[in-house]
């Protein structure tokens, strides 16, 4: 072994004594660092090199481990010493463009409150009466004329209400009944050409996006949306995910990264996991099943905003 290899094994290994009990469920020496022969490196700088193998061995997966090994090269140089305990949290490092940015996306409330998922313009319009400060619906269909009248529906339903509406998806039908805001997917936005996505902007929506993960919030917070979504922080059975559960400790790291943002927590939450998620700094925590599955889908959401701020701020 070369003496740089020792000096990036031994930076690596630092990073794991300093970070595996956070990211992982054992100490630091249970967690192996062994560079792979299928390890991808584009940069020979030994503090990249090192912070890649390491959060590889933190079970971040490779796309995201190169996001913080980057970070971790830049932090390094920007600072003037590399400093294994210090995760990199800082927007430049990331390569993020500081705020107030002339091409954002109109800004909505800093917190978010209670955020319900909804499945149809009927639940809408039922928690906009419970007084659930931010909704979403997440209507699926093919049937473009459905989706245009339940777009419409949903709209109408809030209309007079405190609830801020976003609609999952379906920009035009959305920009068409004047909604509030549009949350897209990661994939949905990656779809948007540069016209569509000026013209969701230029309309004067809100939008959010959902990310999973480092690579994902450094796509979403280029389009400089109005919120971000992060998740999904616990195991969830109502999509099939890509990405494994976030859990807290990412989340409350995502949290100090994207800070700049108005930054939504979302899936497998419920009552007993707020304060985890609380926790992390986000300003508003997003649930499904935990109203719509609820026996008293009112009473549930009194329960879950009783921990929250009632309307957003």
């Amino acid at each position: 072994m070369s003496s740089d290899d020792t000096a990036i094994r031994a930076m690596a290994e630092a990073i794991l004594e300093a970070h595996a009990p956070t990211f992982t469920d054992g100490p630091a020496i249970d967690v192996p660092v062994a560079p792979s022969t299928t390890t991808h490196f584009t940069s020979e700088d030994p503090v990249y090199r090192a912070a890649q193998q390491a959060c590889t061995a933190l079970g971040f997966i490779a796309i995201d481990a190169e996001c913080l090994a980057r970070a971790w090269q830049a932090q390094t140089h920007r600072i003037g010493r590399f400093e294994a305990a210090r995760w990199p949290d800082t927007p430049v490092d990331f390569g993020l463009a500081p705020w107030p940015r002339a091409d954002a996306f109109p800004a909505g409330p800093r917190r978010l409150g209670l955020y319900a998922v909804l499945p149809d313009a009927a639940w809408v319009a039922r928690m906009a009466r419970a007084g659930v400060p931010t909704l979403q619906l997440r209507f699926k269909s093919d049937d473009a004329q459905a989706v245009r009248r339940e777009v419409q529906a949903a709209v109408a339903a809030v209309r007079g209400t405190q609830s801020l509406l976003f609609i999952n998806d379906h920009w035009r039908a959305a920009i068409e009944a004047g909604a509030y805001g549009v949350h897209l997917g990661q994939e949905d936005l990656d779809a948007l050409t540069p016209a569509e996505l000026a013209t969701l902007r230029h309309a004067g929506l809100r939008l959010g996006v959902s990310t999973h993960g480092y690579a994902e919030m450094l796509r979403a917070d280029a389009c400089s949306p109005s919120y971000v979504a992060m998740g999904a922080v616990f195991p969830t059975t109502l999509k099939k995910m890509a990405t494994a559960p976030q859990g807290t400790a990412r989340l409350k790291a995502y949290a100090r990264l994207m800070r700049e943002h108005s930054l939504v927590a979302i899936g497998g939450i419920d009552a007993e996991r707020f304060p985890a998620v609380l926790e992390s700094g986000v300003g508003s925590v997003a649930v499904v099943r935990a109203i719509v599955a609820a026996p008293d889908p009112e009473a549930a959401a009194r329960q879950l905003m009783a921990r929250l701020p009632t309307q957003p701020d």
